[in-house]
């Protein structure tokens, strides 16, 4: 019987530190916000993503908004045109830039404006290769409403 706790202990132990490799396999570098107006409902949080071993963006949260999609804009027939996907691939060692015009996080119906100086809490939703899905938490600095990129040389996790 004792053995059989220690199995189930270590069989625990095991599925907790593969969930904190997967974390610590991810990357996120300078995350921010677009700022808003006041009766702005919605706007896009921006940052590049890396994993080593190759994961999948399959989500995303925030208490400053209802609702929060992964986003791709992309020109089709000469007009650009943005739409909601369900995942969003990051593979192994190759950083996944989530900006302006791009891929991006979108944050609608929001709670309220959102001035530069702000941080926003984001909660990641990421698939690794073992199928497990694990959520990493960063904050991101709202930035001006005319922002197009993120200052140089600035690190987050």
């Amino acid at each position: 019987m004792k053995t059989r706790q220690t199995l189930s202990s270590l069989l625990v132990l095991l599925g907790l530190s593969s969930a904190a490799a997967l974390a610590a396999d991810v990357e996120i570098r300078n995350p921010w916000v677009r700022g808003t107006v006041s009766g702005q409902q919605a706007t896009g949080a921006f940052m590049e993503i890396t994993s080593q071993s190759g994961a999948t963006l399959v989500g995303a949260t925030s208490p400053a908004a209802e609702v929060t999609e992964i986003h791709e804009m992309k020109m089709d027939g000469g007009v650009m045109k943005m739409r909601a996907i369900p995942r969003l691939e990051l593979p192994a060692g190759k950083p996944v830039e989530l900006g302006p015009g791009g891929y991006h996080v979108m944050l609608i119906k929001l709670k309220q404006p959102l001035k530069k100086g702000d941080s926003v809490p984001l909660t990641l939703r990421v698939e690794g290769r073992d199928k497990k899905v694990e959520s990493i938490e960063l904050k991101a600095e709202v930035r001006d409403l005319t922002a197009t990129t993120s200052p140089a040389g600035e690190h987050k996790h």
